[in-house]
């Protein structure tokens, strides 16, 4: 379905109202993105009329809309037009009971611990390498690990300022000893004022002119490489990383209230899958989560 900007000025009017509500709203810029994008693409499948719609229209739309995109699509769409009835149009929305995603209980692919150190030896570019461990042992989002900045880091008390985090929440996440040493050596080769992770564009020596930070394509193409590389049977993505990471812990006896407040869930319920995949439960976050990462190799011989 075409996703480009209806050319309609009547049209393109509310959608810049629309951009701007979201914005006012305080919703992420991905979640923004992904709420204009459903209105262009809906604008686009009733000729940029959205003022009249019936349920009858839109169970067509959604129907074919599902033909070709994920449920979750279809729940940013339906969200996103939602918004726009009632902040553009100032229209009373109407629940669609139609659209109703099947109830599946799905228990992601983790990695042990051998398959983590492998995934790091098999990595040879340095900046996914070292970004890879850094979600890993933080227990970080793709996000969070892209937006690290150099002043989010506290050496002194050996945590990590996350901002801005799903859901606009910040927290703080223990960073083991191992990964502040291997972060320090990283940032020495680079010396970004800002980023931790730079782009790769200019290289490693103009790391520190870049104005952005990496690319998340860039780094979930290398994913797939190495994954891809190492001949893995399991569905592993960037966030499984972040699975296998509180799934250790909870092996290793962290308590399941402790790691809530490290992941950011803001149900236990969320936090609680995990137990499904693990076996123990007890003690102290802080000493486990070291004895953890001091067992994983980041092994630098190799990469550039």
């Amino acid at each position: 379905m075409n996703t480009s900007l209806p050319d309609n000025q009547q049209f393109k009017k509310k959608y810049a109202k629309h951009l701007k509500h979201l914005k006012l709203a305080g919703y992420q810029p991905k979640t923004i993105e992904a709420y204009a994008r459903g209105i262009r693409r809906i604008g686009n499948y009733f000729d940029a009329k959205l003022n009249t719609l019936t349920q009858d229209q839109l169970l067509d739309y959604f129907h074919d809309l599902l033909q070709s995109h994920s449920w979750n699509t279809v729940k940013l769409d339906l969200y996103g037009l939602q918004f726009f009835y009632t902040h553009v149009l100032q229209k009373t929305w109407d629940h669609i009971p139609l659209i109703k995603k099947p109830k599946a209980k799905r228990i992601p692919d983790i990695l042990t611990i051998n398959q983590v150190n492998q995934l790091f030896a098999a990595t040879k570019i340095m900046d996914y390498k070292v970004f890879f461990f850094t979600i890993y042992s933080m227990g970080l989002r793709l996000s969070e690990g892209i937006n690290l900045k150099v002043s989010d880091i506290d050496s002194d008390h050996m945590r990590v300022h996350i901002r801005n985090a799903k859901g606009n929440k910040d927290r703080l996440v223990p960073m083991p000893h191992k990964t502040l040493r291997v972060l320090k050596q990283f940032w020495l080769a680079r010396r970004h004022p800002e980023f931790i992770f730079p782009n790769r564009k200019r290289g490693v020596k103009n790391a520190h002119l870049v104005d952005r930070p990496l690319e998340r394509g860039g780094i979930q193409v290398a994913m797939k490489k190495v994954v891809d590389q190492m001949g893995l049977k399991k569905k592993i993505s960037c966030h499984s990383l972040r699975h296998s990471y509180a799934t250790h812990l909870l092996n290793a006896g962290v308590d399941i209230i402790e790691l809530q407040n490290i992941l950011g869930h803001v149900s236990l319920l969320t936090t609680a899958r995990y137990t499904h995949l693990t076996i123990a439960n007890h003690d102290n976050a802080y000493k486990k989560i070291n004895r953890i990462i001091d067992a994983v190799d980041i092994n630098w011989g190799g990469a550039r």
